[in-house]
């Protein structure tokens, strides 16, 4: 009989405590799907139409691949929050961007989450099709063991950050959109405990998908 009793204690246990905050978080960072308003780079080459189309299968891509992650997630709108689309509310938290460039609107992201709560914090953008689940899970261990992750990308800029404690220096002095944001993050933290990723493809230009099978459905009207 006295076996029981251990059970019982951890049954009320449980019932009095409640469900636990989430530690993880991820921001997602996207610009509204509009005609002219999104991936220009793309466009320059491909059009506007079909730079849209590439950024909504891509926006698609990112939605698969985070709504089962085992973290909270919260999308940032570049212009204005959109109801009924692509990001499911039930799945999605949706904000908007706030702040004069790209990297104070990061930090201010970053900012909101750890008052919110959360211990581990990363943030991606929507046009990384290299990128899968396992990727996301993988960087949110290392933050076990370190203080930051970064997912170098191949144009010297970065497709995942993450952090333990905001860190309003690593947004700040920085040529965004340049092949130095990588070198200068880096340097900001070069006397912390940083985990480095597998470097990966993010889309900007064509010849960063034209020779990506997934991608030929949208290019086989501008092969010359």
């Amino acid at each position: 009989m006295d076996s029981k009793v251990p059970k019982k204690k951890k049954e009320d246990q449980r019932t009095t405590d409640g469900p636990q905050q989430p530690e993880n978080l991820l921001l997602i960072f996207t610009r509204n799907p509009e005609l002219g308003k999104c991936k220009t780079r793309l466009a320059a080459t491909l059009g506007d139409k079909k730079a849209l189309e590439i950024y909504s299968f891509l926006l698609a891509h990112t939605a698969k691949i985070t709504q089962d992650l085992k973290a909270e997630k919260r999308v940032y709108y570049s212009e204005s929050i959109w109801q009924k689309d692509i990001w499911d509310e039930a799945i999605y938290d949706k904000k908007l961007q706030e702040g004069s460039d790209l990297g104070a609107r990061m930090s201010k992201a970053f900012q909101c989450g750890f008052e919110s709560g959360f211990k581990k914090i990363i943030i991606i953008g929507s046009d990384m099709y290299d990128l899968d689940t396992a990727d996301l899970e993988k960087a949110f261990t290392a933050l076990d063991d370190s203080d930051y992750v970064i997912g170098p990308a191949e144009d010297g800029g970065y497709y995942l950050l993450g952090m333990k404690l905001h860190t309003p220096a690593l947004f700040k002095h920085k040529d965004w959109g340049r092949e130095t944001v990588l070198r200068d993050s880096l340097n900001d933290l070069k006397d912390a405990r940083t985990i480095l990723l597998e470097t990966k493809n993010d889309v900007d230009v064509y010849e960063d998908i034209v020779h990506i099978e997934a991608f030929q459905p949208f290019l086989k009207h501008n092969r010359s």
